[in-house]
């Protein structure tokens, strides 16, 4: 008796439901109507946020939800699917390396890549202010019981002199120095770019005194194409590098990290370790190879609005644009403190509808990537102007 009673709750409860969806079929169908709308063509655009807080905020496009909806997929830790085995194999190529593994994160190809070259309590030499430092929970330290030795870079850049210097010589006091980390472009000196030469001279001079060489090569799409050169030739000088598919890139999940065969069967094993051993990850490796084959050259795109923003912001009394260093799609406008802080101009941009980032109390960041457009900029220009008249 209890399961008939189940059974005519069930029913009446859909005839409601139904009946609810029938009346409400015009306003359903609005609302299907505006999801489908692409940026710019709803008449309630002015109500979204323009966003500059970063790239990775990037929604994939519609040709990385096809590829995922209809991705061949197999068990990755048997080497079983074809898709991810497709990525890296494409991902290796791309920059010029014998082997590829497909990572979670930046974060966590940074972090198997400093495991796979060193061994506890060895030295690694890194940029003052590099993510890898900076950004990435300790991770080094706390999981790989390695040391960070702190180089002072120029823009970002450290030359072989600095590292010269940096290195202590053997000695029973000191530990093992045994990698050396860049990063390429650099985040916290505003997308800055190591030129072809800077990492041919700076890794000639690690391996000449018995380092590796590791590129937290986030943005490195970004670097080559400000440079003009072709990515293979920027990492060539590397023993590793780690990419990220879901900042410029536009995917939602990953990133490879690059290097020898050798290299990378042993970091397979420290990825898994970590927890980073993955299934049927064929549905976001699809998305990463629509990435690789149709969202790099976009990437100049990315530049030139990040240069019109710079130029337009320069003109403003009360904020003030490095050009060197705007050589990418990263901008940092350093707030006039008889104005006021970052946390002022932040807020103030929240209430225009304009997102970004403080990094510092007197430096606001502002990333340009594939979802902010002319009128984005337009409208981030004018908010500034408007907060610090």
């Amino acid at each position: 008796m209890t399961h008939v009673t189940e059974i005519i709750v069930q029913v009446k409860f859909s005839e409601k439901l139904l009946r609810w969806i029938t009346s409400r079929e015009s306003s359903i169908s609005a609302l299907i109507s505006f999801a489908k709308t692409r940026k710019g063509d709803s008449p309630l655009d002015k109500l979204e946020n323009s966003d500059f807080r970063s790239d990775t905020v990037t929604l994939p496009t519609e040709a990385m939800r096809r590829a995922m909806a209809e991705a061949v997929v197999g068990d990755d830790v048997y080497g079983e699917d074809p898709t991810l085995t497709r990525l890296e194999i494409e991902a290796a190529d791309k920059v010029g390396k014998e082997a590829a593994l497909f990572v979670t994160s930046g974060t966590q190809g940074n972090l198997v890549a400093v495991l796979t070259h060193t061994d506890k309590g060895d030295e690694v030499l890194l940029e003052a202010e590099s993510h890898v430092y900076y950004y990435e929970v300790g991770g080094m330290s706390a999981l790989g019981g390695v040391i960070p030795r702190l180089i002072q870079g120029d823009a970002g850049v450290i030359t072989p002199e600095a590292l010269r210097e940096a290195l202590r010589g053997e000695n029973i006091h000191f530990p093992k120095p045994s990698l050396v980390c860049i990063e390429n472009t650099h985040n916290r000196a505003g997308g800055t770019v190591w030129q072809t030469e800077q990492v041919e001279a700076l890794a000639q001079s690690a391996h000449a005194s018995g380092l590796t060489v590791h590129m937290d090569g986030a943005r490195v799409f970004n670097a080559a194409l400000a440079l003009g050169v072709d990515v293979k030739e920027l990492v060539a000088p590397v023993d590793s590098v780690m990419f990220c598919l879901s900042k410029g890139l536009g995917a939602p999940v990953g990133s490879i990290l690059a290097g020898s065969r050798e290299f990378i069967a042993e970091a397979r094993k420290w990825r898994k370790m970590l927890g980073g051993g993955m299934r049927q990850a064929g549905v976001l490796a699809a998305a990463g190879l629509v990435a690789l084959h149709e969202m790099v050259g976009r990437l100049a795109d990315d530049h030139a609005l990040a240069q019109w923003i710079g130029r337009e912001l320069a003109d403003i009394p009360q904020v003030k644009v490095n050009r060197e260093r705007l050589q990418t799609n990263i901008i940092l406008a350093e707030v006039n403190p008889e104005w006021g802080d970052s946390a002022k101009l932040l807020q103030g941009l929240k209430d225009e509808g304009v997102l970004a980032n403080a990094f510092g109390s007197q430096t606001v960041r502002f990333v340009v990537h594939k979802d902010v457009g002319k009128a984005d900029a337009e409208r981030l220009v004018a908010a500034v102007r408007k907060i610090t008249r």
